[in-house]
């Protein structure tokens, strides 16, 4: 079914909307959610309270253009909320490496004030990963958006784990320099 007709089934408050979007994009939630949490059980919920915040996010929000990113987007935060909550910590020390891998490319901000420019930022790491090939985007897209691990993302894109290594650091680097001409301070 077309994007829109679902976004029409969820204004409509049609029950159905949950249907149509878990045969559409089920697999892909559970997935994302699986590289997150790496539980069934666990994904295959965070899949579930997807639906449920998207029912109940649609409306006032009309994501017709972006229905997989809007769930996506939710999915990703339900299941890093979910390895939160679990006390999961190999699980958090991970995305804590992350975390400190991207804070030097990224300034942090550091109060209410500083948040209104996330959007600004957002558009310039959008504008930088454009500038990126196809492969480097995509291998820093799975790592850092998807959490996926370097082994990981080396079997998928048929590379070294050292090539993978040294894409990344070259990247956050590129994003670094980037995001200083964009006139960010880190």
């Amino acid at each position: 079914m077309d994007d829109n007709k679902i976004i029409d089934l969820y204004l409509r408050r049609d029950e159905t909307a949950v249907k149509q979007t878990s045969e559409k994009f089920g697999d892909h939630l559970r997935a994302l959610a699986y590289g997150i949490v790496k539980d069934h059980q666990t994904a295959e919920e965070c899949e579930n309270d997807t639906y449920l915040k998207a029912w109940n996010s649609i409306p006032p929000h009309e994501p017709r253009e972006y229905l997989y990113a809007f769930l996506a987007r939710i999915t990703r935060h339900i299941s890093l909320d979910c390895c939160r909550k679990r006390s999961r910590l190999k699980r958090r020390a991970f995305i804590s490496e992350l975390s400190a891998e991207m804070e030097q490319c990224i300034p942090a901000p550091d109060d209410v004030e500083c948040r209104i420019d996330d959007i600004i930022l957002g558009q310039a790491i959008n504008g930088f990963l454009s500038t990126l090939s196809e492969e480097k985007r995509n291998v820093f897209i799975r790592r850092y958006w998807y959490l996926d691990s370097i082994s990981d993302i080396a079997r998928r894109f048929a590379l070294s784990e050292s090539k993978a290594k040294t894409m990344l650091f070259r990247s956050r680097k590129q994003l670094r320099d980037y995001l200083e001409k964009e006139g960010y301070i880190l």
